[in-house]
This record gives C-alpha cells, sequence and structure tokens, in this order.
C-alpha cells in the first residue's frame, strides 16, 4: 500500500491519505545513442547552496497550532479506515460504488460521518465526547514585509491558535486570513513590519532537471534545508480535488515542510510544498508542490477577500479513453465527455446534454477531464465560458455562465447521495429467474415498476436493466453488474433491450470495436465502452 501524505502530524497522530491500489510501474528505454557526459559540471550548477539558503531562509517560518482534530481523523487515528474531510479516495475494502476500471467522477468522496442523523455534534465524536485536542507543527513563508504569510490549507484548518517561530528565534501570535480548502492554500498574518519576505515567481517555471531547494520545519526541527531536482511537471491527481496540476520533487520533505518554500537558484520561490507519495510515512524522494503562478493567483485572492470562488458548471465528467475515443469515431483522445448534469446548473440551462464532448475552453483546447476541471475551476463565477462541444459527430459552441463551485464536501455530498442498495442476490440477479435477451454478454430486460423494485433503482431514473453478466464478457472486466441501467447507448437514449442491439449493429456497420454505453448506478452515471467482440 502506497501513503500519500500530506505532512500535517505531531504529538503521534497520523492524519495521511491512505491510497489503494498504488502499484508503480517502471519502463526502461535502450538510448539511441551514446551520451557526452562533461568532464566538469556545467555552468551554472551550483557548487553549495549556502548563499541561495542564507538569502531566503530569513523568510521561512515554522507554524505551531493548537486545535481539535475533525471526527474523520479521529477515525483514522483509530484504525478506522476513515477519511479525512474532501479526501475524494476511498480505501481497500470500502465497496467504491463503481470498481475499477470506471472512473470516480470528480468530487466523489467517502465521509465517514454525514450532516444527517447520527452525525456527531460541532466538536464532539459520534459517543458524544469532545474530540481530542491537537498540536500540530508546518511551514510558512513571507510573501509581504507587513507580515502576510503563506502557508497550506490542512496546517491550519483545525487551529484555534496559531504560533509563527522566525528564523531569529521570535515567537509571534499569528492570525487566519483566509484558506482555499480547495487547492489547500491558506493566508495568515502577524503584526509589525519590516518583516524579511521572498516573492513568487510567476513567469519563468522551472524545467524537469533544474535545482530546487526545499526550507521549512520537518519534525518540528525548523531552518531545515535540503535539495534536489525538478522531477516531473504536470503531476495530476496527486490529491482528488483535480484543480492543482503538481510539480513533482525529490528534494527530501517530510511530516512539517507542508506550507513551506521551494526555491530555484535564484532564491524564487517556484513550489509551495503540501505532499509526498510514500510507503512509510517518510521521504522517499516523491514530493509533491503547488506550483507558484497558482499559490500566488490564490494568495492574492485571499488577502484581497478572504476567501476563493472558484468557477463551476455543475457537470460529471470523464477522460476520454482510447476506448472511448474508438466508439466514438474520434482520433484523439483530447477532451472531457459528459456523464451527468446537476439540475438547474450552469450547464444543464445553457443546453448542453449527455455524452457532450468538450473539446476547448474559450479557445484553449481541453487535454483531459482534470484539465476541464481546472480551466472551469480557474474562471470566476459569473465569466462567460464558450465550450467548444463535439455533439452528435458535429463540432458546436455553447455559451455558459460559470457558477459558484461548492464546497468539495458538498461536491461530495452531491456526488455521493443515499439511498438505492445494491442488488444482494448476485451475479444473475437472483436465483431461478431468466434473464432476458443477451446483448454484449449481458442479460438484459426493460425497467418497468417490478425490474425497478428487485433492483433498488432510483426514481428518475429510466433505460434497460442488466439482470445477468457472462463472467467472460468485457462487460464483466469492465465492472457491469445486475442492477446496473443502461442509460444510453451509442448515441441513442436506450428505452428497451433492442435499442442496446441496434447500437451495437450500428457500431458494427461503421467499423467500430466497442459500443460506448452510459451506466447508471446509485444515482452515478458514467460512461462505459464494451468490446464488441469479447461477449463471454
Amino acid at each position: 500500500m502506497i501513503k500519500l501524505s500530506n505532512n500535517r502530524l505531531m504529538a503521534g497522530a497520523a492524519m495521511g491519505l491512505v491510497v489503494a491500489g498504488g502499484a508503480v510501474a517502471f519502463t526502461s528505454a535502450k538510448a539511441a545513442g551514446p551520451v557526452n557526459i562533461p568532464a566538469t559540471a556545467p555552468v551554472g550548477a551550483p557548487q553549495s547552496f549556502a548563499d541561495i539558503f542564507q538569502k531566503v531562509s530569513p523568510a521561512v517560518v515554522s507554524i505551531d497550532i493548537t486545535g481539535r482534530a475533525s471526527p474523520s481523523e479521529v477515525a483514522m487515528m483509530r484504525g478506522q479506515g476513515g477519511q479525512g474531510e474532501g479526501d475524494d479516495q476511498g480505501g481497500a475494502g470500502q465497496g467504491l460504488p463503481f470498481p475499477f476500471p470506471f472512473q470516480l467522477p470528480p468530487g466523489f468522496s467517502f465521509k465517514r460521518y454525514g450532516q444527517g442523523q447520527g452525525a456527531p455534534g460541532l466538536g464532539q465524536q459520534p459517543d458524544g465526547r469532545d474530540l481530542p485536542k491537537i498540536q500540530a507543527s508546518g511551514s510558512g513563508f513571507f510573501i509581504s514585509a507587513d507580515g502576510y504569510i503563506v502557508t497550506n490549507n490542512h496546517v491550519v484548518e483545525h487551529a484555534d491558535t496559531i504560533t509563527v517561530r522566525t528564523a531569529d528565534k521570535r515567537v509571534l501570535k499569528a492570525h487566519l486570513i483566509g484558506r482555499d480548502p480547495t487547492t489547500d492554500l491558506a493566508v495568515v498574518k502577524v503584526d509589525g513590519g519590516n518583516h524579511p519576505f521572498v516573492s513568487f515567481e510567476e513567469s519563468a517555471k522551472p524545467r524537469v532537471g533544474d535545482w530546487v531547494v526545499a526550507v521549512g520545519n520537518p519534525f518540528g526541527l525548523g531552518g531545515t534545508a535540503t535539495a534536489g531536482i525538478v522531477s516531473a511537471l504536470g503531476r495530476e491527481n496527486v490529491d482528488d480535488t483535480r484543480l492543482v496540476d503538481y510539480m513533482q520533487i525529490d528534494a527530501p520533505i517530510n511530516r512539517g515542510n507542508s506550507g513551506g518554500p521551494t526555491f530555484d537558484v535564484y532564491g524564487r520561490v517556484v513550489g509551495v510544498n503540501t505532499a509526498i507519495f510514500s510507503p512509510s510515512g517518510g521521504s522517499v524522494g516523491i514530493g509533491f508542490d503547488i506550483p507558484a503562478d497558482v499559490a500566488a493567483s490564490i494568495t492574492r485572492q485571499i488577502i484581497a477577500g478572504g476567501k476563493v470562488s472558484h468557477g463551476y458548471i455543475g457537470a460529471t465528467i470523464q477522460g476520454v479513453t482510447p476506448e472511448m475515443s474508438a466508439s466514438l469515431g474520434l482520433k484523439t483522445t483530447d477532451g472531457a465527455i459528459v456523464a451527468a448534469l446537476t439540475d438547474g446548473g450552469p450547464a444543464e440551462k445553457s443546453g448542453m446534454r449527455i455524452g457532450d464532448v468538450v473539446l476547448a475552453v474559450n479557445g484553449k483546447t481541453v487535454s483531459s477531464a482534470n484539465d476541464l476541471t481546472r480551466q472551469v475551476a480557474f474562471s470566476h463565477p459569473g465569466d462567460v465560458l464558450r465550450l467548444a462541444v463535439l455533439r452528435d459527430g458535429k463540432r458546436i459552441d455553447v455559451d455558459l455562465h460559470a457558477g459558484l463551485r461548492p464546497s468539495e464536501a458538498q461536491i461530495a455530498r452531491m456526488a455521493n447521495g443515499g439511498g438505492g442498495g445494491d442488488d444482494e442476490d448476485g451475479a444473475d440477479g437472483g436465483a431461478g429467474r431468466a434473464s432476458g435477451p443477451r446483448v454484449l454478454g449481458m442479460g438484459l430486460a426493460k425497467l418497468d415498476q417490478a425490474e425497478r423494485q428487485r433492483f433498488s433503482v432510483r426514481p428518475g431514473v429510466s433505460g434497460v436493466v442488466v439482470e445477468s453478466v457472462g463472467e467472460n464478457s468485457d462487460a464483466v472486466d469492465k465492472g457491469l453488474k445486475a442492477g446496473d441501467v443502461i442509460v444510453k447507448a451509442g448515441a441513442h437514449a436506450a428505452t428497451q433491450p433492442s435499442d442496446v442491439a441496434a447500437a451495437v449493429a450500428e457500431a458494427k456497420r461503421d467499423g467500430r470495436k466497442s459500443v460506448l454505453l452510459l451506466v447508471s448506478r446509485d444515482g452515478q452515471t458514467v460512461f462505459v465502452p464494451v468490446d464488441l467482440d469479447k461477449l463471454g
């Protein structure tokens, strides 16, 4: 198991995110020819980082907080497997509603305690006891002479008191200006002036291989510098908000480095340390930074108004896989496909439809579902977004007004609403009952009232219900099971099994290798490409 930790531990309370199924594959390639290795270090390679550290370290601070743990963190500390607030990645064995290889929609999360009956009161555990007090440490850095300090949201989100320790041993009280859980950034402020500060580098972005220096407060030690290189840029899915393309570095960062800066060799801030990827919770040389341009933009908004407003279109989207691309007749996997629309949301009001593939926003190409989420999120509520959309093989433009992105907790609740249990009778949907016509290796039936009750299908869902799935079919490999409802097959709505069969026939006539199904389960919809040849 691989642990993705956001370094927010002190006093022995583990608060990392556990990522299930974290297998990492490595590939190798033969060199095309000999590589000339210079006899001496290239010009510009630092012989020492002492000058950089001496220049920037006065602006880096340690941040100590006291507060109370959240209920979900108490559950994690007790080994109950609960996820922290806003965490979108479920742990092993928690029963994902769309198991691999289904893709979870943006904002999907597991929350140990909700807001309904049985939820703990403010500051309490489910049994009514007060939540335990915590003491934690992180890092931060001055970005202005008048005392504004940048750190991570998770460093200060539960803080009742915030204390800043400077490089020259002063201890200062700080107050919270604002925080943005969506990007894990926050700003606090101390009184006084003439504070040493550093600046974000927003234009000259680092390259893979560039030297960097991380400075912070690992394990409460304070004033610690580590060096390495930029290992990668544009890392997606480091956390499941999907709003940040992270910079990966191999300069060692550990618990307590959270919120600290990473500098280039000129002493400019190129990133904010926020997470590590580790099997043990300690550094293994894979750390992640929020890039400087994102951090600068967010912190400016926080300082200006105490909060950040992100754009929102109200749609559940998926990336376009090669199979999906083939089934849609596309030439690339660029873009994002709309799998569901929020009732009354900006996308629905604009006339967007399920199955639309968004190719660009305001003229900027959409490379993936995460890219679309980021482009929308970094717009402002009320902005007009012109989406280039592929619909039924034709490219059209759709204009919509961006809404206000709800909190991550609200998005999670919308995506993971309760109700609608899975059928418990096994893959055949109940012993002694014959399945309907078989299409794509599945037994299908019209979704009448009897089938709706049998599989606990939610009101408002219409389509063709899956009664059984062949054990050797591509459908079962894709995670389809009895009780799933096929809402759409190919380009057409599915109301009876013959509609699915017709979509299969149409795909074969067009020379495609798969047919794209829109499947509903437990109130969520997702597109699934099913191979036409592997029928089970």
